[in-house]
């Protein structure tokens, strides 16, 4: 069975003095693969302004610094990656733009050919999801935790869990086979806290509760 990692999606909005406060409380509490900048309708500025504040803060914790859907700002701030939807830039677009060693990762939904495709092409991980009704965004496609049994057994690139996880479901998504689990208001939204959350969120992911 595979080590299955915490992957932090930020909120769309947020006030960025608190959100720094709160993105080291979180990184307190336990393991955090990588944070995924998603910041949907922000103006360019707001995207850089928040990125150089906050990469930082994941860069001295050893956590990746990906940034959703801009190839473009991810290379211009220097992130480690960038993740792109079916509707955004394409993965050889953003590989090209990004070069040969930044993380690409890709949104799959519920799709083996997605998936597939992707991994062909060389994304760095692909994502399936919604597994859970979430109030981060609309979900327009609901995936079971076979899909990423099926994925694990077949293929060496690693795969992301999204979509309305949580603490209390996790352990059910990471004994699936995710490498990944993304997770936004299952973190930010907890009730004691993001520190609370990302340290329940590990314990669950290793059946020790």
């Amino acid at each position: 069975m595979t080590d299955t990692r915490l992957y932090l999606i930020t909120p769309s909005k947020f006030d960025l003095d608190a959100f720094a406060g709160e993105l080291e409380n979180a990184l307190e509490g336990g393991d955090v693969a990588s944070l995924q900048l998603r910041m949907k309708d922000s103006y360019d500025e707001e995207i850089i302004l928040a990125a150089k504040r906050l990469m930082p803060i994941c860069h001295a914790k050893d956590v990746a610094f990906i940034i959703n859907d801009r190839p473009d700002i991810a290379n211009k701030v220097g992130a480690d990656g960038v993740h792109v939807g079916q509707e955004d830039m394409s993965y050889a677009k953003a590989r090209e733009l990004l070069g040969p060693d930044k993380i690409i990762g890709v949104t799959c939904k519920d799709s083996k050919h997605l998936a597939m495709t992707a991994g062909e092409q060389g994304a760095d991980y692909v994502a399936f999801g919604s597994f859970f009704p979430t109030p981060t965004k609309i979900t327009t496609s609901v995936a079971g935790p076979e899909l990423l049994t099926w994925w694990q057994e077949l293929f060496e690139v690693p795969c992301v869990a999204i979509g309305g996880i949580t603490a209390n479901n996790v352990t059910d998504i990471a004994n699936a086979g995710a490498d990944f689990v993304a997770i936004c208001s299952g973190v930010w939204d907890h009730n004691d806290g993001p520190q609370k959350a990302v340290e329940l969120i590990n314990k669950a992911i290793s059946n020790n509760e």
